[in-house]
């Protein structure tokens, strides 16, 4: 992937120019956001999975309720 002098956010979108303050800010929040409402939902779902269902994915029902029970902005 090429190098680019713009934020990662700004690349993930595809921006050409530069933003405005104000703009880089509201991008920059609606993305932490977004990210931290994904980590609640899955959290969320993560902690109604059965024994089984946990087995599949390679995680005991121990480390899936700490990772349940982890803050959403906390990665």
């Amino acid at each position: 992937m090429a190098q680019t002098s713009h934020a990662p956010h700004i690349v993930f979108l595809g921006a050409e120019q530069t933003l405005a303050p104000q703009a880089a800010l509201a991008l920059y929040v609606a993305v932490v956001l977004t990210k931290w409402s994904t980590r609640h939902r899955t959290r969320k779902a993560l902690a109604r999975l059965e024994p089984h269902q946990l087995r599949d994915i390679g995680l005991t029902p121990e480390e899936a309720r700490a990772e349940a029970n982890l803050m959403f902005w906390r990665g």
